[in-house]
């Protein structure tokens, strides 16, 4: 099996309109690096690393600037007229903009300013990882930044004022994780604030100077968003946790669901799919716990699994050697799956402990572009006893090898795509990125990758928990699901109670980004269960995958489209 449209691209000059949609693509990529200067230095880019995004109605106007021009450049363009490459990134321009701008318009910013994992009082800390300051250039540029971190919080303490006016407010339950979350970081001294202790500076005295920033701009500014916050803006919040709700709730959700998978899906569909593999991975599950001696009781084979003494961390220390054998494995055997192999590597870290209280169990970073600095597997070292290692070998496998580790790093290292493809395209293809994760699970299972059948156990369970964010995701914020019915759901496809509670408040605060998972992987299964039977014999799985990750994160659509141009039956 070959790859048919990967490696033709870029071989012939382009037309007039595959150079405009480029240029387009270019130009708006600039754009968003420059709104949004911490995504830049995410990515290596140092040029506007002395900023802050600007969230007030300014900041507003100017991305909405961008989107209508983007736009309207794009639907100036027939996509008749493009070869195959281009007319995906026009496809995924028009998209993101059409999006963006429906977003904007239901002022969704109001609501995701009171977010426990990634809300403004998360920035800095984030940024640590990210940011050197050990040259006296570097050092000045975040210093800046964090005199920058005043005005942005002002900013966004505005929008929780404006969220009461309008009616438009989170739930009680998130408000509350941040308020927590705030009083934590307020209660320690500025020395233990995480950029300050983290921060890569060349002399301790450079530490100090961050130091004494934080203690002087951020701590001031962190308090009045959290004064304003406990004070005033808890009393208005929702009390039901669903999106349906907030005004326009219905709306809004159709919106989240379109902006996380680009499909519009009716949530009562999805209900009722995500019940249905719930009930088949359930036999599954049952398989293993008869052959184990636990006839069909998988709750009391997951009690014996948690309460196994060789399958708990007996420190931080030894979980993270775990996964960083785990990601070694699947490296040596990755070759039979894969013909291209990142060439950037990924790491193993804790999750810092000034948020790992509302961290999921482990999540992914992608590596600098320069090569400067490899990918990020971050694992939860909380509540020890809960990160059990038949849970942690699935997770691992999603979220580096061969998860998002390799699908982002292959499509940031692709030699043909333009920045925007390599690096912004994750702006259309969550549902891509992350079914691309949860079918990696089931991948790592064909390769062999799980040590036993404890193990094995874990990746359906994982499979579960999935299947089960269809039903809470939809039952929370369009059928009226209580909190408390999530959380049970959860425990029943089989969470612990702390990641039910956990992962519950994260579906609260990202309506329909739990959808992405299973809505991708179904796809990806979908279209490789065609090719299978197109080809018959001749279907090759490397360069499936090949292709598959050969063009960056795709919307759903576009893929189900093109997948079956690229790939051509081995000969």
């Amino acid at each position: 099996m070959t790859m048919a449209g990967d490696d033709t691209a870029g071989a012939h000059p382009a037309g007039d309109a595959d150079a405009a949609v480029d240029a387009i693509a270019d130009r708006f990529w600039e754009d968003v690096l420059v709104l949004s200067p911490t995504t830049a230095t995410a990515y290596g880019d140092e040029r506007y690393g002395d900023r802050l995004e600007d969230p007030s109605a300014a900041g507003r106007a100017r991305m909405r600037a961008v989107l209508e021009r983007t736009l309207a450049e794009v639907d100036a363009i027939d996509p008749d007229a493009l070869s195959t490459e281009p007319r995906i990134t026009r496809d995924m321009l028009r998209i993101v903009a059409d999006i963006g701008l429906e977003q904007q318009a239901q002022r969704i910013d109001v609501l995701k300013v009171v977010d426990q994992m990634e809300g403004p009082q998360t920035l800095l800390p984030t940024i640590a990882a990210f940011q050197p300051a050990d040259t006296p250039e570097r050092l000045e540029k975040l210093l800046a930044r964090i005199r920058a971190y005043g005005p942005f919080m002002a900013a966004n303490t505005d929008l929780l004022r404006e969220g009461i006016d309008r009616g438009l407010t989170a739930p009680r339950i998130v408000a509350e994780r941040v308020v927590a979350q705030l009083e934590r970081i307020l209660a320690a001294p500025a020395e233990a604030y995480p950029l300050v202790e983290m921060a890569k500076v060349a002399r301790e005295a450079d530490r100090e100077a961050i130091a004494a920033a934080v203690r002087d701009v951020v701590r001031p500014a962190d308090a009045e968003f959290l004064r304003v916050l406990r004070d005033t803006y808890l009393a208005a919040t929702r009390t039901d946790p669903g999106l349906w709700s907030a005004p326009d709730g219905d709306a809004l959700y159709g919106t989240q669901i379109r902006a996380w998978t680009t499909l519009d899906l009716d949530p009562g569909d999805l209900h009722r799919v995500g019940l249905g593999e719930l009930e088949a991975i359930e036999g599954e599950r049952r398989a293993i716990t008869r052959a184990a001696g636990f006839g069909d009781d998988t709750a009391a084979y997951r009690a014996a699994l948690v309460a196994d003494p060789a399958n708990i961390p007996t420190s931080p220390e030894a979980l993270l050697a775990r996964a960083t054998e785990d990601i070694a494995r699947a490296m040596e055997a990755a070759p039979r799956a894969f013909g291209r192999l990142p060439r950037a590597g990924v790491v193993v870290k804790a999750v810092e402990p000034y948020k790992e209280k509302d961290a999921p169990f482990a999540y992914y970073y992608p590596p600098a572009v320069d090569g400067s600095r490899p990918g990020i597997y971050y694992a939860n070292t909380y509540d020890l006893p809960s990160r059990t290692y038949h849970k942690l070998a699935t997770t691992t496998y999603h979220e580096a090898v061969p998860g998002h580790h390799f699908q982002i790093t292959l499509e940031m290292e692709h030699p043909s795509l333009g920045t925007f493809r390599r690096l912004g395209s994750r702006l259309v293809g969550g549902a891509y990125v992350e079914g691309w994760g949860l079918y990696s699970e089931r991948l790592a299972d064909e390769l062999g990758l799980f040590r036993d059948e404890a193990e094995r156990f874990g990746m359906l369970d994982a499979q579960a928990w999935r299947a089960a964010r269809l039903v809470v995701d939809t039952g929370m914020h369009a059928l009226r699901w209580p909190r408390e019915r999530s959380i049970e759901t959860l425990r029943g496809a089989g969470l612990g109670d702390t990641d039910a509670l956990i992962e519950t408040d994260r579906y609260i605060t990202w309506p329909a980004q739990a959808l992405t998972y299973k809505v991708g992987q179904r796809e990806i299964e979908r279209l490789r269960r065609e090719l299978t039977l197109r080809d018959g014999a001749a279907f090759d799985l490397r360069g499936f995958h090949d292709a598959l990750l050969g063009h960056g994160s795709l919307p759903l659509a576009t893929l189900a489209a093109e997948l079956p141009r690229w790939v051509t039956p081995a000969r």
